[in-house]
């Protein structure tokens, strides 16, 4: 029960050590932000090409074993 009562005063408690510790962070400039995001993109793209084409030539195979249309 206590720490039902105690919730309020350790929630704010917690936000203003979040709030203290998130000023320690060393954050990345836009430029880098935006370069690791279109890096990531580019993976992400590549791997959904590979993939999709994998599937596509797997399928294929099947179909080609199995004799369907």
């Amino acid at each position: 029960m206590d720490k039902i009562i105690n919730l309020p005063k350790n929630l704010v408690e917690f936000i203003k050590e979040a709030y203290a510790e998130l000023k320690k962070v060393t954050w990345l400039s836009r430029q880098d932000v935006v370069r690791a995001t279109a890096g990531v993109f580019m993976v992400v793209i590549f791997f959904a090409l590979y993939v999709g084409l994998l599937d596509f030539l797997i399928s294929k195979l099947v179909a080609l074993f199995i004799g369907a249309r």
